[in-house]
C-alpha cells in the first residue's frame, strides 16, 4: 500500500505540473469575454467555518462533518455517524449568507445520503429612481437559494465517490431565475511514510444556464408616431434577458499529515482549481489539531490558508493601497473547539476571511454528530 501511495503522489504531482505547464503555454485571449460571465456567484460562498478557514484546500479533508456535502460529496461516505452543520456570516453591504447540511451514513457505513441548503440575500431595501432620487417609498428584496441532494459510496477501504443534484432559485425583486446543476467528487486516502495522505477531485456547479423572467421585465411599447400615424396605447411586452452559465469549477486538493500523533496532528494542504470564468488558481494551508486535550474528550484546532484567484484583468503595477488589498485577498484563518464521545459529537468553529477591497468577514458554524 505504501508503494501505491507513493505512485499516486508522483502521478498527482505530474498531473498538476503538466496542467500548469499547458495553461502557461496557452496564449492569453486579447479580450476578457470569459471573465465575469457566470451567474449564481452565491454558489461559491462556502459552507462551515472550517472550510472557510482552509479555503480552496479543504476538499481533501472534508470527511468528518456535513460540510463535505458542499466541498466534496464523496466525503460524507467516510462519516462515522449522522451529522448536522449550520453556518452563517455577514457578507458585504448588509447581505447575509447561511448554509445548513444534514448527512446520514447507512448500509453499515458503506454509503451515505445528505441534504444541504444555502441562502444569500437581503431584505427591504429602498427603491430609488431618476424621477424620485429620495426614494419611491417602495422596497425590494433579494433571495438566492440552492437545495442539494447527495449520494455517496465507499467503493473500497481507500476510495469513495459522491454526486449531488442541486436546484437553484434566484429571486431578484420581481424577477426570478432558475437552474439545475450537479456536483461530483472523489476521495482517495492512504498512508505515506506511516502518515495519512488524502486526495480529492471535484467538479462543482455543472448544469443549465440561469435565465430570468418575471413582472420586473414587463414594459409597455408605444408605436413610433413620427410619421403622422394615429397614436396608440402602450402594448405589453417583456424584456428578453440573456441566460448566464453557472460558475463551474474543477478542483484538485491534497492533504498530508506532517505530524500524526495521539496528542496532535499537523496537516499540510494544497489545491489547484480551474473555474470557467477566471484563470486557474491555487491554494495552500495548514491545520494543527489536538484530538484529545489533556487526555480528555475535548478537541481543538487552529487553521490558516491562502487562496489565489487571479484578478479580473486588473494590473496594479504601482505600490498603492489597492495593490496591498489585492495581495492580502484570499487570506483566511480560524479555529475550533469540540467534544467527542461515543454517543455524540459537538463542534464550534470560527473563521476570518479577508476579501481585499471588500474587507473581512467572520464565519461561525456549529456541527453535531450522533
Amino acid at each position: 500500500m505504501h508503494h501505491n501511495a507513493r505512485g499516486l503522489l508522483i502521478a498527482a504531482c505530474l498531473l498538476a505540473g503538466g496542467a500548469g505547464a499547458r495553461l502557461s503555454a496557452q496564449t492569453a485571449p486579447k479580450n476578457n469575454t470569459q471573465y465575469g460571465t457566470s451567474g449564481g456567484q452565491f454558489l461559491l460562498l462556502g459552507a462551515g467555518a472550517r472550510g472557510a478557514a482552509l479555503g480552496g484546500t479543504f476538499a481533501a479533508v472534508a470527511t468528518s462533518d456535513a460540510s463535505a456535502l458542499y466541498y466534496n460529496p464523496a466525503g460524507i461516505a467516510m462519516m462515522s455517524r449522522p451529522g448536522l452543520l449550520i453556518g452563517t456570516y455577514d457578507y458585504v453591504s448588509g447581505t447575509r449568507y447561511s448554509w445548513a447540511g444534514l448527512a446520514f451514513p447507512f448500509s453499515g457505513g458503506s454509503s451515505a445520503i445528505g441534504l444541504q441548503v444555502g441562502t444569500f440575500g437581503f431584505k427591504d431595501q429602498p427603491i430609488y429612481t431618476i424621477d424620485q432620487p429620495d426614494g419611491t417609498g417602495a422596497t425590494y428584496s433579494v433571495s438566492e437559494t440552492f437545495i442539494g441532494l447527495t449520494f455517496a459510496k465507499n467503493f473500497s477501504d481507500r476510495f469513495s465517490a459522491g454526486i449531488t443534484a442541486k436546484g437553484i432559485n434566484d429571486q431578484l425583486a420581481s424577477v426570478k431565475g432558475q437552474a439545475f446543476a450537479v456536483d461530483f467528487g472523489t476521495h482517495y486516502h492512504a498512508k505515506l511514510g506511516g502518515r495519512p495522505i488524502q486526495f480529492s477531485f471535484t467538479l462543482a456547479n455543472l448544469g443549465s444556464n440561469l435565465g430570468y423572467s418575471g413582472s420586473g421585465l414587463a414594459v409597455g411599447v408605444v408605436r413610433d408616431t413620427s410619421t403622422g400615424g394615429p397614436t396608440q396605447d402602450p402594448q405589453p411586452a417583456e424584456v428578453t434577458t440573456k441566460a448566464f452559465p453557472l460558475p463551474t469549477t474543477f478542483s484538485i486538493a491534497l492533504a498530508y499529515d506532517a505530524i500524526h500523533a495521539k496528542s496532535n496532528n499537523l496537516t499540510l494542504l494544497g489545491g489547484f482549481n480551474q473555474p470557467r470564468d477566471n484563470s486557474a488558481g491555487f491554494a495552500f494551508g495548514m491545520e494543527w489539531g489536538f484530538p484529545a486535550l489533556g487526555g480528555s474528550k475535548f478537541n481543538a484546532a487552529v487553521r490558516g490558508s491562502y487562496s489565489y484567484a487571479p484578478a479580473n484583468n486588473i494590473d496594479v503595477t504601482l505600490p498603492t493601497a489597492l495593490n496591498d488589498e489585492e495581495n492580502l485577498q484570499g487570506s483566511a484563518f480560524g479555529g475550533g473547539l469540540g467534544y467527542n464521545s461515543d454517543k455524540f459529537r459537538i463542534g464550534l468553529d470560527y473563521a476570518y476571511r479577508y476579501m481585499g477591497v471588500l474587507g473581512g468577514t467572520n464565519f461561525f458554524s456549529v456541527s453535531l454528530g450522533w
